[in-house]
């Protein structure tokens, strides 16, 4: 079949049409939408109408064409979100994305991102929350991937209102009011611990690690990370300058592995000193592995790591927490039979996570210093107000020391 040619001879292109009435040219491309739809494009002239054809092309084989209807999934436009996000630490990338896939991707996140309201936003969660049995922080974190994902789309003009905003608020009323507080060890709950620990034949072996977390208020990846190299015994100072990132290898897999990455922060780069009970246990590990032999097993190109597992890896966070539940259901039992014996109200332990130890670090810390940059410091803390809401917990036996001291000093009575 000859080609169809325009009013210049030349050739057109399938679905390309041309029409001259009245003394103009009009140019026109037919195509089929992805929801079957027959459109057009025109244009006066061909350059112009090809130059538009081939970004049409384009936006159909990115999908643009879908996300301008509004008709694109919540997953196409997440996606398009992350690949907004270049400035995210590979922490919070992975963070995200776990999110995204564990809670959101395979049921919310088929919707059609012009078709949500703000309604379908409040079911979803009284969904995660009543059936599911979510924590309140947890659904803070599920608004936290799926709110700015609907503000690229506003932004975009794409929908006109973000529907989620305002319902996290909501929900969160209904259901308590606020998230759930972390509360630090007091001081005889961290004393009966760590001396259990200390004495116990078989969680002995944690004793460092935990003095550690207890010691410096690390973040748990920055502990786990940490290398001899980063430690300077003649000046007492540890360097923090990394963290251990430990999520999933690839998409479709259970495989997991660690992956090095800046602290949290800019703040997160830091030196901290050594308290000497510290000092003391880091000498005696240092010598211990000596003997042993140090760690000779690489995460991107780091080795040298202070404290590892029996395979001779960097612990896994979740293996410090499952360390940690023994612990302490261990503790308590044991307590409990012996403050019987002894005729005295036991000293029982709560279950916490490795990041309590951090919330005691700083608790201990904010007990006996009064300079809040000092604290924010040694924290890794970008934002002052992070260290004195958040972790800076005052328990009672502390207020009322305070008070007593307020009035041995102030002798106005």
């Amino acid at each position: 079949m000859a080609a169809r040619k325009d009013g210049k001879g030349r050739a057109l292109r399938k679905g390309e049409s041309y029409r001259k009435s009245e003394g103009r040219t009009r140019y026109s491309y037919c195509y089929t939408d992805p929801f079957g739809k027959r459109k057009y494009i025109y244009s006066n002239n061909l350059a112009t109408l090809r130059e538009r054809e081939e970004q049409l092309i384009r936006n159909q084989m990115d999908g643009l064409d879908v996300y301008v209807a509004g008709s694109a999934t919540l997953n196409y436009v997440f996606d398009r979100y992350l690949s907004t996000k270049t400035e995210l630490r590979s922490t919070t990338y992975s963070n995200y994305r776990y999110t995204w896939d564990h809670f959101i991707k395979d049921g919310f996140g088929k919707k059609k991102i012009g078709d949500v309201k703000y309604s379908d936003v409040l079911a979803f969660y009284n969904h995660l929350i009543t059936e599911l049995g979510l924590q309140v922080n947890t659904l803070e974190s599920i608004n936290t991937v799926l709110h700015p994902t609907f503000q690229l789309a506003v932004r975009d003009d794409i929908i006109r209102k973000n529907p989620t905003d305002g319902a996290y608020a909501e929900i969160k009323k209904r259901n308590g009011g606020s998230r759930k507080t972390r509360h630090a060890l007091t001081v005889e709950q961290q004393r009966s611990f760590m001396q259990y620990v200390a004495k116990n034949p078989i969680f002995y072996v944690w004793y460092p690690f935990f003095m550690l977390l207890l010691g410096t208020g690390c973040r748990i990846g920055e502990a786990i990370g940490l290398r001899w190299d980063d430690v300077d015994m003649e000046k007492r100072l540890i360097s923090i300058n990394h963290s251990l990132t430990y999520y999933p290898r690839r998409e479709e897999t259970y495989v997991c592995e660690f992956r090095v990455s800046k602290p949290k922060t800019e703040a997160g780069v830091r030196t901290i000193p050594i308290m000497e009970q510290l000092y003391q246990i880091l000498l005696q590990e240092r010598e211990r592995q000596k003997q042993e032999g140090f760690c000779s097993n690489e995460v991107d190109g780091m080795t040298n790591f202070i404290f590892t597992n029996r395979f001779g890896n960097p612990h896994n966070p979740a293996a410090v927490n499952r360390a940690i539940k023994r612990i302490v259901d261990a503790h308590n039992a044991e307590e409990e039979i012996k403050a019987k014996k002894q005729k005295r109200e036991p000293v029982m332990l709560p279950r916490f996570s490795c990041h309590i130890f951090r919330h005691t670090f700083a608790s201990r810390f904010c007990e006996n210093e009064t300079n809040v940059k000092v604290i924010q410091e040694v924290m890794g803390h970008a934002d002052v107000s992070t260290t004195m809401n958040i972790y800076a917990e005052v328990n009672e036996s502390i207020t009322r020391q305070s008070l007593e001291n307020l009035a041995k000093n102030m002798d106005v009575f």
